[in-house]
């Protein structure tokens, strides 16, 4: 193992280290903690399957659990239970990570167990039907939930045809045509050592981690990896379902930049001040003057390469097509004029998120091997703190002419037919 340099570190960061196989290690002390959180990702996901394999990245994270190294699945949980420790995971479209919250001194266990999850997961046959019938009931649960299924829909008109545009969770069909033996080839490329970040925060010690590092992620071989996804690319269009619920829910999505964009700042604090908060101008003029919506909010969903803008209503179906229009006015009015209260009232949260984030463990971690994985080294949150503050009105400006410039957004509608007209109501108001 060799610490490897890339330039001067920014202030207040970690050192950056590398093991021979190309994985990474990030310690990151907290003085005064009695815990502490590892983080290990990998910097594949859902983007990394074929269109065959959809739900492969998620039906694997599941598998792990099942039985690894020489624990069984109950094992697994009862090891790290057993001094006080918590164990989670998570796969997203860029990544898949694994976490522990543990006491003090729990370290050593939280590695050796997690090593297991992701080099020696046994992926057995009879293990595999089981799960699959699992996942089968987890994708019923969330076509079941409307302001899920409203996202999805809209992700799907966005990206169509694009791993971008395919739930994470993979449909049943292809959840199905998973076989052991297709899995651990998937898993074998998925899951190589290149793309693999160790980061841990609280109550640690850097030596120790190194050491530990050292012990249980340097054997891994690489592997073959997957298939690059191509570039995405934004499509757009409408997914309307009339369903009978109370409420109708929409969303709304706009071409954005993505997270190594140098505007992705003034993208951020653009969305804060349109829908980011209770003093935003959608919260203000939808729900509190107009009394169109009980819930309404914009967002950023982004990615290294590519983002979205997005809002958000839940509101009855016969006031759908009025809170469309009013949040597409919105919007055009804030790329008119921003107010330089409201801007810095947005710095400030923005901000606030940031450091408050900081005095999480686990926050901490993330943060470290997602930064790892799309810039390749670490950012003080002083560089970032100055970013946001750099940014001026017309930067805002700039971003959100770019998003409506596009010409084209993705919608989806879910809730009884009145609601319908919703996407309609919002185009023409943001296009003409």
């Amino acid at each position: 193992m060799s610490a490897t340099s890339r330039g001067p570190e920014p202030i207040e960061t970690p050192a950056i280290h590398t093991l021979s196989n190309g994985v990474r290690i990030v310690c990151d002390p907290m003085p005064g903690l009695e815990t502490l959180a590892l983080s290990v990702t990998v910097g594949r996901g859902a983007r990394y399957e074929s269109p065959d394999q959809s739900g492969w990245a998620h039906l694997l994270e599941h598998m792990v659990f099942r039985a690894a190294g020489e624990r069984t699945s109950r094992q697994i949980v009862e090891a790290i239970e057993a001094e006080g420790g918590q164990l989670n995971a998570a796969t997203g479209h860029d990544r898949t990570s694994f976490q522990v919250r543990a006491l003090k001194g729990g370290l050593p266990l939280a590695m050796a167990v997690v090593s297991d999850l992701i080099f020696r997961p046994r992926l057995d046959a009879g293990d595999l039907a089981k799960e699959k019938r699992v996942i089968a009931q987890e994708i019923a649960e969330a076509a079941d939930i409307p302001d899920d299924l409203v996202f999805e829909l809209a992700q799907e008109k966005a990206f169509d045809g694009q791993p971008l545009g395919r739930p994470i969770l993979g449909s049943k069909a292809s959840v199905a045509k998973a076989r052991a033996g297709d899995l651990a080839a998937f898993h074998a490329g998925l899951y190589a050592p290149d793309r693999i970040v160790i980061a841990a925060s609280g109550a640690v010690d850097e030596a120790e981690v190194l050491a530990l590092a050292e012990q249980w992620f340097s054997t891994a071989a690489e592997a073959a990896t997957p298939h690059a996804p191509a570039p995405p690319r934004f499509v757009g269009g409408v997914s309307a379902r009339s369903k009978r619920l109370e409420q109708a829910h929409l969303v709304m999505l706009l071409p954005a930049l993505g997270l190594r964009d140098p505007d992705y700042f003034a993208l951020r604090l653009f969305a804060e001040i349109l829908g980011g908060g209770m003093s935003s101008r959608l919260f203000q003029e939808v729900r509190e003057r107009l009394g169109l919506a009980y819930a309404i909010d914009a967002y950023v969903d982004a990615h290294a390469d590519t983002g979205v803008l997005g809002i958000y209503a839940g509101t009855d179906a016969a006031d759908a097509g009025q809170a469309a229009r009013v949040a597409a006015e919105q919007m055009l009015a804030l790329i008119a004029k921003v107010d330089e209260a409201e801007l810095s009232r947005a710095k400030a949260q923005f901000k606030a998120s940031l450091f408050m984030a900081r005095e999480s463990a686990l926050a901490r971690a993330e943060t470290a091997a997602g930064q790892l994985l799309i810039f390749d080294r670490l950012i003080a949150s002083a560089e970032t703190a100055a970013a946001i503050e750099a940014v001026g009105p017309a930067d805002l400006a700039k971003v959100g002419a770019r998003a409506v410039e596009a010409g084209h957004s993705a919608c989806a509608v879910l809730g009884p037919a009145k609601a319908m007209s919703a996407v309609e109501a919002f185009q023409t108001a943001l296009f003409g």
